[in-house]
């Protein structure tokens, strides 16, 4: 299925909203929970599935989104469709403070591997599944555990992450990040996990025990600040009474 042509503005610098215009009879999918606004004559309706299959039976859109719900996402998903004359606008943002990152998949051969939060929403059209890295020490060590989401297609697809986004380009490299840090990268790049030098560096350098390699030729996008991050030093600066109290 081709994907819907859509077009977008970014709004913001920090905390980012994506905004989608689409023309009649067009259609954005996206996370629940994504939407800020929109237009009138915008309806969206939850369904399950990405809705890139649409004769696939109802069987199928079950294992479909029972794959979604093996990476921590709902098994729904919310379809934005403008069912007007003219063009009509919609609005989604990131659900903590960041970047969005708009993904051209005809760009990158039509797909994406990215952490399992980072897909926020996408024409009609787009595919999301899972993908399981392929290598042991990245599954256990890996902060994202064996699970990616894959995303394919031949349209838009927009990915939010923690802070500022930096996308590199390899050329037959290897860069190595902290494991929470990878937000997506192209199927050019071989992922895994190696120690984070010796014992001492280890236990004692506050980088982790564990460094994510991204290696070969391809486009690989990088945070600054994951959620996981942020999150554990807000929990270290509430008050232990009123952690125990809570």
């Amino acid at each position: 299925m081709n994907a819907h042509e859509i077009d977008y503005t970014l709004h913001g610098d920090d905390m980012q909203m994506v905004e989608i215009e689409l023309d009649p009879q067009e259609t954005v999918i996206a996370e629940a929970g994504a939407m800020n606004w929109m237009d009138t004559q915008i309806n969206f309706e939850t369904k399950m599935g990405d809705g890139s299959e649409p004769d696939k039976g109802f069987f199928g859109k079950l294992v479909s989104a029972g794959k979604r719900a093996l990476t921590g996402e709902s098994l729904f998903m919310t379809h934005f469709t403008n069912v007007g004359s003219g063009k009509r606008k919609v609005c989604f943002s990131a659900p903590y403070p960041g970047k969005i990152i708009p993904i051209d998949l005809d760009e990158v051969n039509g797909e994406i591997l990215c952490q399992k939060d980072a897909f926020l929403c996408a024409a009609l059209g787009t595919k999301l599944d899972i993908a399981f890295t392929k290598r042991l020490g990245a599954g256990f060590f890996g902060k994202e555990g064996f699970i990616l989401q894959h995303i394919q297609g031949n349209g838009k697809a927009f990915l939010h992450a923690g802070g500022t986004v930096i996308k590199r380009e390899l050329n037959n490299e290897t860069v190595l990040v902290d494991t929470g840090c990878v937000v997506g990268f192209t199927t050019g790049i071989d992922y895994d996990i190696q120690r984070a030098g010796n014992m001492k560096s280890m236990f004692f350098g506050g980088e982790g025990l564990f460094l994510a390699t991204l290696s070969g030729t391809g486009t690989i996008y990088l945070q600054s600040l994951p959620f996981s991050r942020l999150a554990n030093r807000i929990i270290q600066e509430v008050p232990v009474q009123t952690r125990d109290n809570g």
